[in-house]
């Protein structure tokens, strides 16, 4: 049965020259990271470009999508779900913890009506966002509680929607840079 325990090892050897190299360039250490999304004519499907990748996002058929991906809501819980999973990965590697597999399950409550009068208490965003860490590891327990904290600590996407921050957007009305690329 193939395990996460040689990828851990390739894992380990990538983080130690990842920092390395960054120790060694402190000052370009950090990055801007970038995504555009566009809605197609005719479907309105969103297309998500990030880096050399595309994304399709859509809406099921009862909130007037054509069900061709998933809803900008699905796609959150799929990217904490990722980022969890990820860095699961990376504090595995570090601690030189034993996985043989590794899955994280995340859900989260929508109403459709949320907003709507009569529904104003309702969020209209994900709420009650909750998520399974599943391993199988023959690890002592307080080594995979232990790496389920540090999981939290350092996870990104975790954190930022336990702490959001304030995001700022501006509007541009017919310019040429509504089409430019990032």
């Amino acid at each position: 049965m193939t395990t996460l325990n040689e990828y851990l090892l390739q894992k380990r050897e990538a983080l130690f020259e990842r920092r390395a190299k960054a120790a060694s360039q402190p000052e370009t250490a950090g990055t801007t990271l970038r995504a555009k999304a566009r809605a197609l004519g005719r479907s309105g499907v969103r297309e998500i470009r990030i880096r050399d990748f595309q994304v399709i996002s859509d809406s099921p058929p009862d909130f007037a999508g054509y069900n061709l991906g998933p809803s900008s809501p699905e796609l959150q819980l799929g990217v904490l779900g990722s980022c969890l999973t990820h860095i699961a990965l990376i504090q595995a590697a570090e601690r030189n913890v034993s996985l043989e597999s590794l899955e994280v399950e995340v859900e989260a409550d929508m109403h459709p009506l949320a907003g709507r009068p009569g529904y104003e208490h309702i969020p209209v965003y994900p709420h009650n966002i909750r998520y399974k860490l599943i391993i199988e590891s023959s690890e002592p327990e307080g080594t995979l509680r232990a790496l389920h904290t540090a999981i939290e600590q350092v996870c990104p996407i975790f954190n930022l929607l336990k702490h959001p921050q304030d995001v700022r957007g501006e509007l541009i009305v017919n310019s040429a840079a509504v089409g430019a690329g990032l």
